[in-house]
């Protein structure tokens, strides 16, 4: 089971690759191929599972999703804080967190300055694969089942996330801390109007305000520093 699951994240990681070659080397705008990529691999879930959800998966699977085996703490959320460090360290304390930070707020810049950017942008869409499907193999093992519908909509509350914790969609601003508390306001909303019994389509209501309006004050933000600056 376990190489199953490193082999399932491997296979995320050959996606991502691949779609960060159709970035850089095809100049195909991103949006339009993580979209496509997205439908891709959505559609090759549901053949593979015929439709159907996977339950017969043995119960040593959910230690990872559901166990508590370092201090009483969730496997899941030792996890979470393990990639926190991790991700903390790579953007304040290595090159790489430098050159990401540079490619995101200046492409052109960035090259100038020496950055190799078709490589970065190559290791964020690999390393944020990767993760994607870390995350997917922890929700199966929670539920004890896979199906091709787990994962829904989870591409907008990564983006409420980061917006929500500072993250300029302009690219080059943005720090781990501030992703973390995002995440955790969007999760503590979801689970308050879950706990409220507030509809599943209010609950999308909610979270399109919350994005449109952390990406307005965004904008603002960013406008009033440009009346600044110049």
């Amino acid at each position: 089971m376990i190489l199953a699951c490193f082999a399932a994240i491997g296979i995320c990681g050959v996606v991502g690759a691949f779609s960060g070659l159709m970035i850089t080397r095809f100049g195909i705008p991103p949006f339009i191929v993580t979209l496509a990529v997205m439908l891709v691999g959505s559609g090759m879930a549901y053949t593979l599972a015929e439709g159907q959800s996977i339950y017969q998966l043995p119960d040593s699977f959910t230690r990872l999703g559901r166990g508590a085996d370092i201090v009483s703490l969730p496997n899941a959320v030792v996890v979470m804080l393990l990639l926190y460090v991790l991700a903390q360290v790579l953007m304040t304390r290595m090159i790489a967190g430098r050159y990401l930070y540079a490619v995101g707020g200046n492409r052109l810049a960035a090259r100038l300055s020496g950055v190799p950017v078709e490589r970065v942008l190559m290791f964020a869409y690999i390393m944020s694969a990767l993760l994607a499907g870390l995350g997917g193999v922890i929700m199966a093992s929670q539920l004890k089942s896979g199906s091709a519908t787990y994962g829904n909509m989870y591409e907008l509350y990564v983006i409420a996330a980061v917006v929500v914790g500072g993250t300029s969609l302009s690219g080059g601003q943005g720090k781990m801390m501030g992703t973390l508390i995002g995440a955790f306001t969007i999760a503590v909303i979801q689970n308050g109007m879950n706990l409220t019994n507030v509809e599943s389509y209010t609950q999308k209501v909610v979270l399109g305000a919350v994005i449109l309006g952390a990406v307005l004050i965004d904008k603002v933000r960013q406008g009033r520093k440009g009346r600044v600056q110049v």
